[in-house]
This record gives C-alpha cells, structure tokens and sequence, in this order.
C-alpha cells in the first residue's frame, strides 16, 4: 500500500473504539463447524483483531497482519486482555508485498480486504483440506470500484477449491472453500 493508505488506515484506527472482543464475521456465522478447532490461522487484513480473537477461541493458533500499526496495536493490548495472546501473534503487513513468509496454514480468513494479486498465494498457503474464508465489497447491490469484487469473481479466483459455500449481494461476495 501507499504511505498514504498507512497513514489513512492509521488515522482511522486511532480514532475508532476497538472492535469486539471477537466472533465470526457475521457471513460465515452459520458455518461455524467448518472451521476447524486446532490447527493454524492466517488472518489477512485483521485490523484490530475480532476475527483472530475468535479464531484463537476456537482453539487455532493465529497470525493476524494488517498495514495498520495501530491496528496491530490495539489487537495486541485486546489480545493481552482477553488472555488469548498464546494463540494469537499479530503483525505490520504491507501485502502489496504479497503475504507474509511462513508455514502452510490450516485456515485463511480474509474479511473486507481485495487484493486479486494475492489469490494464488493464498490457495498455496492453505494445507491440503485447509479452509479459505473470505468476504470482500462487491459490485452486486453495491457501487463498482477498484476495490469490489465484480459478479462471480470469487468463485472464480477460487475455482480450484471444493466451495462449501458462498453468495454476493447487498455488496458484498463472500466464499467458504476447502483446498483439494
């Protein structure tokens, strides 16, 4: 990302209220028992950290990056309060350097983030069986933009997975998926 993009996602997080103390993105609610309860976690995008809290509840062990260090932060301090940070570890990430190095995980979760390049990486980063969860804005029942997925992108991008679920409208496109 630009500097200006660090410096705009920065400033908002610092003058937000940290999120909730964590839970699913409210998309992927109803298939909670996908998820698997050990394991490993990729969250991509994290911000202040609600969805790694959950996944660490959920019994994963979770790397959650974002460009924001403020964000990063915050999740930290939330993290630490909560008692979760032996699950959770949290790091500044510009991923227009592509993601992070490091081990196959066994789930990636990416939510209200879009970034085409990163699509492959991201299946590659998955174990065999490993879950993708992932919800982005999107051009159906929204706006069109740089950042939004157009109609039928994700199951696209994704083809290569076995979909459990997925849908998009009211804006935005989401996709539940096991890596064969």
């Amino acid at each position: 990302m630009s500097e200006q993009d660090r410096v705009r996602w920065d400033a908002r997080y610092a003058t937000s209220a940290a999120e909730p103390e964590g839970g699913p993105p409210p998309v992927f609610a109803a298939h909670v028992a996908e998820f698997p309860t050990a394991g490993t976690a990729l969250d991509i995008a994290c911000g202040q950290g609600a969805a790694s809290f959950w996944l660490a509840q959920h019994g994963l062990d979770v790397l959650g990056v974002d460009v924001s260090a403020v964000a990063i932060a915050t999740a930290r301090a939330q993290a630490q309060r909560l008692g979760v940070t032996g699950r959770c570890r949290f790091a500044v990430a510009d991923l227009d350097d592509g993601l992070p190095a490091g081990p196959l995980v066994d789930v990636i979760l990416c939510h209200r983030f879009r970034d085409a390049r990163l699509d492959r990486a991201v299946v590659s980063r998955l174990v065999p069986g490993g879950l993708l969860a992932i919800c982005v804005l999107s051009e159906v029942g929204g706006s069109p933009g740089p950042f939004r997925a157009r109609p039928g992108e994700l199951t696209t991008a994704f083809a290569d997975l076995d979909v459990i679920a997925a849908g998009e409208g009211d804006g935005q496109a989401w996709l539940l998926g096991r890596r064969r």
